[in-house]
């Protein structure tokens, strides 16, 4: 069955020109990082390193533009930062992207080079359709804090992703829960693209087509299937 997205009209109005490209991957064969998935970050990275030149990764006009969707809800985007910066920044310093697995290699990959949020969800843990909305303080955000599992409420107001069941992700895409997160044991996900002006529709759709390749590369004999809302 197709999961079901929607964007609601608040949002909408809010922040004009938001898009997304939805991902589904079917049949996947995820495992620990290897060598693979490894050459997909270090890649990224050094595409990064390359488009900012010596800028710091706010400098850049697509962050620039989430970090104003940020403040338009209430959000600081210096505290909270939208997943494209805060991997980009990771990817800069020290130390570099960290390894999770083959299938959040491959998306954290593309989210680095092209500065796009990527999100990854397991389908096989989505309860309804996915909703990306303005809370009212009431849902229900389970997270783990101190080792112990904990259930947060996001702000009245904030632009969350959420399912039957409750928020999947805060603050738009700054924080996601361990519920729907992909592990090991994933084999059925929806990698969700997110842009901006002055991303274009073309940029967008090139950051989806080298995502679902990432994917083939890292799980060979995955179904996938583009879902282009317009």
């Amino acid at each position: 069955m197709t999961l079901t997205l929607t964007v609601s009209d608040e949002v909408r109005a809010l922040v004009p020109g938001f898009t997304h490209l939805a991902i589904e991957a079917r049949g996947l064969v995820n495992g620990p990082s290897d060598e693979a998935s490894s050459a997909l970050l270090d890649e990224a990275a050094r595409r990064l390193a390359e488009r900012l030149d010596g800028r710091t990764p706010d400098q850049d006009p697509h962050v620039a533009a989430w970090r104003a969707a940020y403040t338009a809800f209430g959000a600081k985007p210096s505290r909270t930062r939208n997943s494209a910066e805060a991997l980009a920044r990771r990817a800069l310093a020290d130390g570099g992207l960290p390894r999770i697995n083959r299938l959040v290699d491959a998306y954290n990959a593309i989210s680095v080079a092209h500065l796009i949020p990527v999100g990854g969800e397991d389908l096989d843990r989505i309860e309804g359709a996915m909703r990306l909305v303005r809370a009212t303080g009431e849902e229900e955000f389970t997270t783990v804090a101190g080792g112990e599992e904990t259930v947060e409420h996001p702000e009245p107001g904030e632009i969350v992703w959420c399912d039957a069941r409750g928020v999947t992700c805060r603050r738009w895409n700054w924080r996601q829960g361990p519920r729907t997160r992909i592990d090991d044991g994933t084999t059925d996900a929806l990698f969700l693209l997110e842009s901006l002006a002055p991303m274009t529709r073309g940029e967008l759709l090139a950051a989806g087509d080298e995502l679902a390749r990432a994917l083939e590369r890292v799980s060979p004999g995955a179904r996938i299937t583009v879902r282009d809302p317009e």
